[in-house]
């Protein structure tokens, strides 16, 4: 049995039908085909899918897809504007915030809602607010300093993609 979905993602109004038990998370990969979202854990408690709700960070595994009816949605290739970096992704970027990389979508999401919440979080503050989001790579340091940088606004997207120009 199909059941009606209408949200929107990433701008964009979408109209699906699912069955009831698909998960957001499934929704996003499967039907979307938007898989910067990743499947970590299945229980909610490494942040990899994480995703905006309603302007919320929340993990889309843990939540059907037909709880998102009438949503806004923004993933990580949302955050990104005409093949522009968000100043987070950029900041990830330049301060190497990321190894493996598999973490760094909800590492991303979960850290654009902590500065949008909370623009002078302190390095402490940062810390508690990643509780969510496990890396099993990089100890956290460099992921910390990116989100500080774009706290800082020294980092700009225009600037990365001309570094990226310029390295080609």
């Amino acid at each position: 049995m199909s059941i009606p979905l209408s949200l929107t993602v990433n701008g964009r109004t979408v109209t699906a039908s699912v069955d009831p038990r698909t998960l957001l998370v499934q929704f996003i990969r499967e039907q979307q085909q938007l898989t910067g979202t990743h499947v970590g854990c299945d229980t909610a408690q490494c942040g990899a899918c994480t995703v905006h709700m309603n302007g919320k960070a929340v993990k889309s595994c843990s939540m059907l897809a037909l709880q998102a009816q009438g949503a806004e949605i923004t993933t990580i290739e949302g955050l990104s504007q005409n093949g522009t970096l968000h100043p987070m992704q950029a900041a990830f970027r330049e301060c190497h915030g990321l190894q493996c990389g598999f973490c760094t979508p909800g590492m991303v999401m979960s850290s654009v809602k902590l500065l949008q919440d909370n623009p002078t979080a302190t390095e402490t503050q940062i810390r508690e607010a990643l509780d969510g989001n496990i890396c099993r790579c990089t100890g956290y340091h460099n992921i910390v300093k990116s989100i500080q940088l774009c706290q800082s606004g020294k980092v700009s997207a225009t600037t990365v993609a001309a570094s990226i120009q310029a390295a080609a």
